[in-house]
C-alpha cells in the first residue's frame, strides 16, 4: 500500500508542474489532468498527514525518553496517544480512498420509478417516493429534469422517469435501486386494515455515446399528440415523442417538451442510459462472487427498503437500519441511510480484499 501511495505522490508533483506550464490551459490535456488531481489529491493530503503523524510519534518516543519533568512527560505522552488514534483513523480512510473507484460514480443519473403490487395505492407510492428523490435532489444542490411521467387520475405516477444533474450522484443514489415496499392504511380503506404496496426503482447512469453507441438502424420514431396536462401547443400538435428499440423491445415515450426534436433527444438519452444500464447487470452477473460482498446496487427484484407508516419507520433490510422519523425521510433527509449504505459496502470491499 505504501509503495502505491509514495508514487501517488510522484504522479501529483508531474500533474502539477504539467499544470503551471504556460500553455497546457489551452491543450486538451488541461481538463484530463485537472480531474485526476482532483481524484489524487484527497489521498495525497491523507498520506501527508499520516506521515506528519508518524513523525510525531517518533519524536514523542524519543523525548519522552530524555525528559524527567513530569508534567512535560504528561503532555508528551498525550500527544503520542492522539498521533497513534489519528495513525489508526488514516490507515482505514486510505484504504478506502484506494479501492477501485467506479468509473460511473461522478455521472448524473436517470431514474425510473414504476409502481409494482397494490393498484392506485402503489401508484401514489411512487409518486411520493419520486418527491423524496427531488427533494434530496434539491439538498445536495442538484437539478432534476423530468423525461416522462405517466399518471393514474388521482395524484398518484404509474411510471415516471426523470434525470437528477449533480457532481457524484450515481456515487450517492447508486443504492436506491430495487423494490420499495410501502406498509399503510390507504385513504380508500374503510376497514382501516394495513396494506402492503411495492414499487421498483432504477437508478441508471446517464450514458454518453462514448460510453454506449447506439445504432440509429436499431430505432423506431413515432410521433402522436401529447396528453395530459401541458402548454396550448404541447396538445394541439404531434410534439410527443414513441421510440421503439427494436433489438430489445424497450418503448419510451417523451412528452413533456413542445418541441418534437427535444422529446426526441429525451428518448435517446433514456434509452442509452437503459442500455448502458443493462450491460453493467450482464457485467455484474458476470462477476457474481465480487457482488456478493457488495451491498446490492442493482437486482431490480431485491427489497432493499420498508416504509411503514403506522410505527413511523424507515427499515433498509441489506444492512439492517432502522430510523423512526419516515416524514423526514420522505422529505428528502435521505443521508443517513446512503452514508450507512456506502460505509457498508466500503467496509464489504475491504473485507473482501483482505480475504482474498
Amino acid at each position: 500500500m505504501f509503495d502505491k501511495l509514495e508514487d501517488i505522490l510522484v504522479r501529483l508533483e508531474e500533474i502539477l508542474n504539467e499544470l503551471n506550464e504556460p500553455t497546457v490551459a489551452n491543450d486538451a490535456r488541461f481538463q484530463k489532468l485537472m480531474k485526476e488531481q482532483s481524484d489524487l489529491q484527497p489521498i495525497a493530503d491523507a498520506y501527508n498527514e499520516y506521515k506528519r503523524c508518524k513523525e510525531t510519534v517518533e519524536d514523542s518516543l524519543m523525548m519522552l525518553d530524555e525528559e524527567s519533568d513530569e508534567d512535560m512527560r504528561d503532555m508528551l505522552k498525550e500527544e503520542l496517544s492522539e498521533a497513534k488514534k489519528r495513525i489508526e483513523e488514516l490507515e482505514k480512510e486510505l484504504k478506502i480512498l484506494l479501492l477501485p473507484k467506479d468509473p460511473n460514480d461522478e455521472k448524473n443519473v436517470i431514474v425510473e420509478i414504476r409502481a409494482g403490487a397494490g393498484g392506485d395505492e402503489a401508484a401514489l407510492f411512487a409518486a411520493e417516493i419520486y418527491r423524496m428523490y427531488v427533494k434530496y435532489a434539491e439538498s445536495q444542490n442538484w437539478k432534476t429534469e423530468m423525461m416522462s411521467l405517466n399518471e393514474n387520475g388521482i395524484g398518484g405516477f404509474k411510471e415516471v422517469t426523470f434525470m437528477i444533474n449533480g457532481k457524484g450522484a450515481y456515487s450517492r443514489l447508486k443504492y436506491e435501486s430495487g423494490v420499495h415496499r410501502v406498509q399503510r392504511v390507504p385513504e380508500t380503506e374503510s376497514g382501516g386494515r394495513i396494506h402492503t404496496s411495492t414499487i421498483t426503482v432504477a437508478i441508471m447512469p446517464e450514458a454518453e455515446e462514448i460510453d454506449f453507441e447506439l445504432d440509429l438502424n436499431d430505432c423506431k420514431f413515432d410521433v402522436f399528440r401529447a396528453s395530459g396536462n401541458g402548454g396550448q401547443c404541447v396538445n394541439t400538435t404531434d410534439s410527443a415523442v414513441r421510440l421503439t428499440h427494436i433489438p430489445t423491445g424497450i418503448v419510451i415515450s417523451c412528452q413533456d417538451e413542445k418541441s418534437q426534436l427535444k422529446n426526441k433527444d429525451k428518448a435517446l438519452k433514456v434509452l442509452r442510459s437503459r442500455l448502458y444500464d443493462m450491460e453493467l447487470q450482464k457485467r455484474h452477473d458476470a462477476e457474481a462472487e465480487a457482488r456478493r460482498s457488495q451491498v446490492g446496487t442493482g437486482d431490480r427484484s431485491e427489497k432493499i427498503r420498508t416504509y411503514n407508516f403506522p410505527q413511523g419507520r424507515v427499515t433498509d433490510h441489506r444492512i439492517k437500519l432502522t430510523l423512526h422519523r419516515l416524514d423526514s425521510i420522505l422529505n428528502g433527509d435521505l443521508e443517513e441511510i446512503i452514508d450507512s449504505l456506502i460505509a457498508a459496502d466500503q467496509s464489504a470491499r475491504l473485507s473482501g480484499l483482505e480475504n482474498s
